[in-house]
């Protein structure tokens, strides 16, 4: 069996309507169509995992104030910290 992979979209009627035609021999047996709809976007869905973009902007410029400032903490503190948890 041989693949081939178009798009189109399906009328109001239900028929199946091809972007383009498919090129190349004609097919004069009948042909197995299997439509892929896509699920509604799931960009939608909020991960609990994911930081907004936003709060990460925003957290980048507090610690990039805070180095200019001179606010920092020696990195055997900060290892000393993770070693904790």
């Amino acid at each position: 069996m041989k693949a081939i992979e178009v798009t189109g979209r399906i009328d109001s009627q239900g028929n199946l309507v091809l972007d383009e035609p498919i090129q190349g021999s004609t097919y004069p047996h009948q042909v197995r169509v299997i439509v892929l709809i896509p699920e509604p976007a799931e960009a939608e869905e909020v991960d609990p995992d994911d930081t907004p973009v936003e709060e990460i902007k925003a957290s980048l410029r507090r610690a990039l104030q805070q180095a200019k400032a001179g606010q920092t903490r020696p990195l055997s503190e900060l290892w000393d910290r993770i070693d904790a948890e």
